[in-house]
């Protein structure tokens, strides 16, 4: 069916091709009617294709959580009726809710409690949840896990980094979680909102490489204990659950630790990310536990967690470039708006291009990621694309503002400090 269905598109193509070639079209003055027809004509057939190939299965073991992979045969960026309406109401949350607490989060370097309940609200976690635990997952949701990122990040960097942390928790016990493991937390977290988690996985070491782990992790009589110091860990203190990768025989391995007194915290404020609490933890000898199993994938891991670093970086480059376009147009400079300065034109112009080239890559391996194929050449790919111009973007926007951008007055210069963190950061979340 699907040969077939691939044949009909193929002859389809090739008739809009010879018709878009005639010169019959320009000698009636149809061309304009025609392109129009048929690019309306092969936009529904690509949008059937592509829900005709589309696999649905069903995970029927309530023990052992494992959210399917959807089978796709086309990279298709147009969004599911629900995406589009996750899109919307995150959207729509990130400019009501998290823009307007943003300002004072940053300068207080606090996380904003009230915000919490807001996500209570918005039922943010449940969307990482399986279904049969009172979630909306009832497949592998990498995609739809980016786009909430980046829709989030449309309001604040950090704040949107801050309430994925929990989310992100949920998700990488969902996707590598052992039965035990996911017994003993994927239901804690259906049935009480209030319990918080995060990942330990930066050291302070000069060009961290998350394969080369200081933290060690040790076996005694089948229990395992971590030693070992984690930086940059998003609101720490706060914590009751982590996940903390840490060398066991020789090998990077994840764990999931609950917090005791044999965690110790220090704050250690950073450059940016000053609303999510960064602290320094320090483990030693702490009990743990290991979250997969034979079919743990660490470098997958790794890569879900980068993947979602860089869906935040897209969603404030949006955001640095939406306001630099509103003051482009507002503020004039010899009695026109600087809008209409080349230089300023250019600029806001290769931020769009730079933000459609960042998606596209971070889309294209998370619909593999999603799919269940290999997607560590595309990660990677997208990751040094997003550190590289997200930092230029972010510099861009406060070079746009001139002297006003270098000020609290305007937000870029907190999106240009946020923005700085996508190029540090290895996993730390994930999709």
């Amino acid at each position: 069916m699907t040969s077939m269905v691939n044949k009909a598109q193929g002859l389809g193509l090739s008739l809009i091709t010879k018709i878009a070639g005639s010169d019959l079209l320009d000698q009636l003055k149809l061309r304009k009617f025609v392109e129009k027809s048929l690019y309306q004509g092969s936009k529904v057939s690509f949008k059937t294709l592509s829900k005709t190939q589309k696999v649905f299965k069903s995970n029927q073991d309530v023990h052992k959580q494992r959210l399917p992979n959807q089978e796709k045969s086309l990279f298709d960026l147009s969004l599911t009726e629900e995406q589009q309406m996750t899109v919307d109401a995150m959207s729509q949350f990130a400019t009501e809710i998290l823009y307007p607490l943003a300002h004072n989060a940053d300068s207080n370097e606090t996380f904003p409690s009230e915000l919490w309940q807001h996500s209570t609200d918005l039922g943010l976690n449940y969307y990482a949840l399986p279904e049969a635990l009172g979630g909306v997952a009832s497949e592998k949701n990498i995609v739809s896990n980016i786009l909430i990122a980046e829709s989030l990040a449309k309001g604040d960097f950090s704040l949107t980094a801050g309430l994925l942390s929990t989310f992100s928790v949920i998700n990488a016990i969902t996707q590598w979680g052992s039965r035990k493991i996911q017994s003993a937390y994927l239901s804690s977290f259906a049935d009480d909102v209030d319990i918080k988690a995060t990942f330990a996985i930066q050291e302070s070491t000069p060009a961290f490489n998350p394969f080369k782990l200081k933290t060690k992790a040790v076996s005694v009589q089948g229990q395992h204990y971590i030693t070992g110091e984690k930086t940059l860990v998003l609101l720490g203190e706060s914590a009751d659950v982590l996940i903390v990768n840490a060398e066991l025989n020789g090998q990077p391995e994840v764990f999931v630790v609950k917090r005791d007194e044999t965690i110790t915290a220090k704050r250690s404020p950073a450059m940016g990310l000053k609303a999510t609490e960064t602290v320094t933890l320090k483990f030693n000898h702490t009990p743990a536990e290991i979250l997969g199993d034979e079919d743990f994938d660490y470098t997958a891991f790794l890569d879900l967690g980068n993947l979602m670093w860089c869906a935040i970086a897209i969603g404030t480059c949006e955001a640095v470039k939406t306001y630099c376009i509103q003051y482009a147009n507002e503020r004039t400079a010899f009695g026109e708006p600087i809008s209409h300065r080349q230089s300023v034109a250019f600029m806001i112009a290769d931020m769009a291009i730079e933000i459609d080239a960042m998606r596209m890559l971070v889309l294209n391996a998370a619909s593999l990621a999603e799919s269940g194929k290999p997607f560590h050449r595309e990660a990677y790919l997208a990751r040094l694309l997003s550190a590289e111009k997200s930092v230029k973007i972010g510099t861009d926007g406060v070079q746009i503002l001139g002297g006003h951008g270098f000020t609290k007055e305007h937000p870029v210069e907190r999106w240009y400090r946020d923005l700085r963190a996508t190029a540090i950061l290895h996993s730390g979340l994930h999709a």
